[in-house]
């Protein structure tokens, strides 16, 4: 058993994700970038097509090892040197001469960064239309389940269950659009030397970047120093770390909702085999939501060091490169994984249909002050005067812990204009969740759009 210090190597993520920003992974992704340069050179006759195969066959054959790179900076000091001298070496007859020709080590670095993050917004798309999908099933559902809507944690209105669920997909419907507009931006290499100019590119220097950013599917930095533009990262992290405070709030509302005294959903729980305590036996905790919960706050505690690997001196300095190694592996690592336990949750989600009930029932009709002031209005009682009405018999029945039909039933204004069936079809709370399901079908509709898939 191996001895690990970050709990991503033993503990969180997934290995899909996980895979993309290893080492091994960001070396091959590296030498990808140098073997599309030395075809670059061949395609405007600047090396000979047989030396760019030549190195595009060291690049994909597996024949340079970590260890001998390793091996190489520990001599120089330099890890991308390393590479390129590691590559040199399993190259045959002169090809080895024009290895990393013209470039400098963020030409590499920078363009193979943006394959990677290019890989790893693909897995987040994918996941976050995973999540869609469970979302709409649940919202499909739960279309008609009434439920307490609550504001500063205190009863309000009816909503139903799937209304609720209804306004995450519009959110997630959001980070869709967002994740499609950011690729581009975020997954831009450059080719332009030492400090940006291209000089040791020579004459064809746009046309030997262009040709690398088209051979890997990477747009380019058009006016960069030594660097990428880093608000481009910055952009990138904060819009995955406001994903992940979008999962957070979806899992603040299930543990929330799993509290005992609310107990409208669950989390699922193994009865067989699950413990939800070491040593209260009972215990059934929403572990999962819990867990997306803290791993949200990490997630944010990447924004403030991207922003600061923002300002560099002059045309680049070396303070951002040991950040962004933990950065963007731990970034797109945690959401990837967050949006794995987020739909776990969804997926498998209890919903209590007869607590939610039996916690409408608690509120002794207070929660349906509202619509017996509308309906007031519409009998010509004006809009303050019937507030006013509601609102002391609303104050009445929680001083005396009785019925709010009751005490609006005592009140000669109330009887003046309502019979005591019509007042109870107005208290109704199925009467009065508005345009909660049409909402949810409407938001089910999006995703089936979007994603091209019947939601059952």
């Amino acid at each position: 058993m191996s001895d690990y210090v970050c709990p991503l190597d033993y503990r969180y993520g997934r290995e899909e994700m996980k895979s993309i920003f290893s080492e091994t992974s960001r070396i091959n992704y590296q030498m990808k970038v140098e073997a599309a340069l030395a075809r670059a050179h061949a395609t405007l006759g600047e090396i000979s097509q047989a030396d760019a195969d030549e190195i595009t066959r060291v690049a994909e054959s597996g024949d340079v090892k970590v260890e001998r790179i390793k091996e190489i900076e520990k001599l120089t000091n330099h890890d991308l040197m390393a590479m390129v001298k590691a590559m040199t070496e399993q190259c045959k007859g002169d090809a080895g001469k024009y290895v990393h020709l013209g470039a400098t080590s963020n030409d590499i670095v920078d363009t193979a960064t943006a394959m990677q993050i290019r890989d790893a917004l693909a897995l987040v798309a994918e996941d976050v239309d995973e999540f869609l999908y469970t979302l709409a099933k649940l919202a499909k559902r739960e279309r008609d389940t009434l439920e307490i809507g609550r504001t500063h944690a205190q009863f309000a209105i009816p909503i139903t269950y799937g209304f609720k669920i209804a306004g995450y997909i519009a959110e997630m419907l959001r980070y869709r659009e967002r994740l499609d507009e950011i690729m581009p931006r975020a997954c831009a290499g450059k080719m332009a030397g030492a400090v940006g100019t291209g000089a040791a590119l020579g004459k064809n220097f746009h046309k030997i970047q262009m040709e690398v950013m088209q051979d890997l599917g990477l747009t380019y930095e058009p006016a960069a120093t030594q660097v990428v533009g880093r608000d481009r990262y910055t952009e990138l992290v904060c819009l995955l770390a406001t994903l992940g405070t979008s999962l957070e709030r979806y899992a603040t509302e299930v543990r929330n909702l799993q509290r005992s005294e609310i107990g409208e959903v669950s989390e699922y729980f193994d009865k067989a085999h699950q413990v939800g305590s070491s040593t209260m036996a009972q215990k059934r905790n929403p572990i999962n939501s819990e867990n997306v919960c803290g791993l949200a706050r990490i997630l944010r505690g990447f924004v403030m060091p991207t922003f600061e690997n923002q300002v560099l001196w002059h045309e680049r300095d070396l303070s951002n490169s040991s950040a962004e190694r933990f950065t963007l592996p731990h970034v797109f690592t945690l959401i990837d994984y967050m949006l794995y336990k987020m739909n776990k949750v969804f997926s498998g989600l209890e919903v209590h249909r007869d607590k939610m009930l039996r916690n409408i029932a608690s509120a002794h009709g207070l929660i349906m002050a509202e619509p017996v002031m509308m309906a007031f209005v519409g009998k010509g009682i004006g809009r303050q005067d019937a507030h006013e009405i509601v609102r002391e018999a609303s104050m009445e029945a929680e001083d005396k812990e009785i019925d709010l039909l009751e005490t609006l039933w005592e009140r000669e204004v109330v009887r003046e204009h309502f019979s005591k069936e019509e007042l109870a079809t107005v208290m109704d709370p199925a009467n009065y969740t508005g345009g909660s399901k049409e909402i949810v079908d409407r938001m089910v509709d999006a995703v089936e759009n979007a994603l091209e898939k019947k939601v059952e």
